[in-house]
C-alpha cells in the first residue's frame, strides 16, 4: 500500500465548538471547508499531517482517540494555552524515553499530547550507518 495522505478525522458531538477549538485556540490553519455552508466540515494541516472535524459523533467522549503533535517548546504552549483556559490534564515533563510532553483535551474529550524532541534525543540525528 502507497499511502499519499493521512489525516485524522473526529466526528465530535458539537463539531462546531471543536473546530473553534482547533482553529482559534491551538491556533491550527485551515485546509479547506467543504459541506453544508450552515455546519461545514474543516480539515486543519496538522505538521506533515491533516486532522478533518466533521460530522457528528455518537460515542462516549473521547473514545481511544488521541492526537500527536510536536511543537517547538512545549512549556511556551503550556503557558499560552493554561492562559487560554484549556484544560491541562498533564503538565509538561521529560519522559523515560527522552521526549517533553504534556497532556490536554479538546471540547469533546479527546486526549491530545504536545510533544518536544529535545536537542540531544535521537530522533534528532540521523541513525543510518
Amino acid at each position: 500500500m502507497e499511502v499519499l495522505s493521512s489525516r485524522v478525522l473526529l466526528r465530535p458531538d458539537d463539531a462546531g465548538k471543536s473546530q473553534r477549538f482547533y482553529r482559534d485556540v491551538l491556533g491550527l490553519a485551515v485546509y479547506r471547508e467543504f459541506g453544508p455552508p450552515d455546519a461545514p466540515g474543516m480539515v486543519f494541516f496538522l505538521g506533515s499531517g491533516f486532522l478533518e472535524v466533521s460530522g457528528h459523533g455518537g460515542g462516549a467522549p473521547g473514545g481511544t482517540t488521541m492526537l500527536w503533535m510536536q511543537v517547538r517548546d512545549v512549556r511556551a504552549e503550556h503557558a499560552r494555552l493554561a492562559e487560554a483556559g484549556v484544560p491541562v490534564v498533564r503538565e509538561p515533563r521529560q519522559e523515560p524515553w527522552g521526549l517533553v510532553e504534556m497532556w490536554i483535551e479538546d471540547p469533546a474529550g479527546v486526549r491530545i499530547v504536545l510533544v518536544e524532541i529535545p536537542d540531544d534525543h535521537p530522533l534528532r540525528r540521523d541513525q543510518r550507518g
